[in-house]
């Protein structure tokens, strides 16, 4: 569209985890594992903060269930993620913005992003990433197979 003598683009909008939308990671500074998770989020178009001094703290902060924990937790537009939550899952999240406290992979699942280095030799364990709603229940999101 032309207005005066500036030409206006219409530009379609475009959801903000395609674009590097920012999360906040806390983890153990020797887990590799979680490293390894951050760097699939980071392909994944996110873009990471990392904390380099555990979780625990955080995890009950942000009210994530313990029996729900893993290596580490994650904060990202208002929602908790904690473990080995693809990053498909978190878009997903996002997308569809459900009252929530976030989505959690409990424990260290084979086969899930982070957990999947040549040192699994292929491996995959099924798993199922759940939502954690705010009365601390939760409910099977996404399963893996």
């Amino acid at each position: 569209m032309l207005l005066g003598s500036v030409l206006i683009l219409a530009l379609p909008c475009v959801h903000a985890a395609s674009h590097g939308a920012s999360i906040e990671v806390w983890k153990d500074p020797n887990c590799g594992c979680c490293k390894d998770w951050v760097t699939h989020l980071e392909k994944s178009g996110f873009t990471v903060k990392v904390n380099q001094n555990g979780n625990d703290v955080v995890r009950e902060r942000l009210g994530m269930p313990r029996q729900l924990g893993s290596c580490h937790t994650a904060l990202v537009g208002g929602y908790v993620i904690e473990g080995h939550v693809p990053a498909k899952d978190i878009k997903r999240l996002l997308k569809e913005k459900p009252a929530a406290i976030g989505l959690s992979v409990p424990g260290m699942p084979v086969g899930s992003p982070g957990m999947d280095g040549a040192a699994y030799g292929g491996r995959k364990d099924p798993y199922d990433v759940l939502l954690v709603v705010k009365d601390g229940s939760s409910r099977v999101f996404q399963g893996y197979r």
